[in-house]
């Protein structure tokens, strides 16, 4: 892998988890606390809701981010692709998410007859929503436009069609193909009979004693 590839990948998968992991925390969090105002004497009703609960796309989209960071490295190809392409959905609906709330979605219930509702929005949990929207945007689009030139997790293991080849056979030297003619002459074979005498295994300088 080039030292290129190598920052492209490592930015997506920490982009991936960084925005999953930004969009896991706003989601768990108070986004809006909506105060019901009802008639005496009964007192008000407040009740806190979430990001999980405003919009639970944004927890949802948090887990497939995360998933996304496992399976940028786990696959490649079009596999890559298709990967890339739910990371970029994903920070479309953080991003959506997110400016719905903002934009006045932080009660979604109906007062009754008589009643009256208030919300206060913690503007800060959705704002985070969006920047984590940006960044899986980013990151989709990274791996869309790069995902194919990088290898993938058991790339390195791969045999490549050269380390296949087996390698060719050592040329012999005339030292190892006198040696053996002296081992054929001492089993009392003829040396000349094959092109190629076989190798005795027996290690050593030739017997001599005739």
């Amino acid at each position: 892998m080039t030292p290129t590839a190598r920052r492209e990948l490592g930015t997506a998968l920490a982009g991936c988890a960084l925005a999953g992991a930004l969009a896991l925390t706003a989601g768990g969090q108070t986004w809006s606390t909506v105060t019901v105002t009802r008639r005496p004497p009964l007192p008000p009703v407040t009740e806190a809701l979430t990001g999980s609960a405003l919009a639970p796309l944004v927890p949802a989209a948090g887990l497939l981010l995360l998933a996304a960071a496992v399976a940028v490295l786990a696959v490649r190809g079009a596999g890559r692709a298709v990967v890339g392409a739910l990371v970029v959905l994903s920070g479309a609906a953080l991003g959506w998410s997110g400016l719905r709330v903002l934009t006045g979605a932080a009660d979604p219930g109906t007062a009754a007859p008589g009643e009256r509702r208030t919300a206060e929005l913690a503007a800060a949990w959705p704002a985070l929503c969006l920047v984590a929207a940006v960044v899986a945007l980013a990151a989709g689009g990274l791996v869309l436009a790069r995902g194919r030139r990088w290898p993938g997790m058991g790339g390195r293991y791969e045999r490549t069609p050269a380390a296949a080849a087996p390698a060719p056979a050592r040329a012999r030297t005339e030292e190892e193909r006198a040696l053996d003619a002296w081992r054929a002459l001492d089993r009392g074979d003829d040396p000349t009979d094959d092109g190629e005498p076989a190798d005795d295994p027996a290690p050593g300088p030739p017997d001599r004693r005739r």
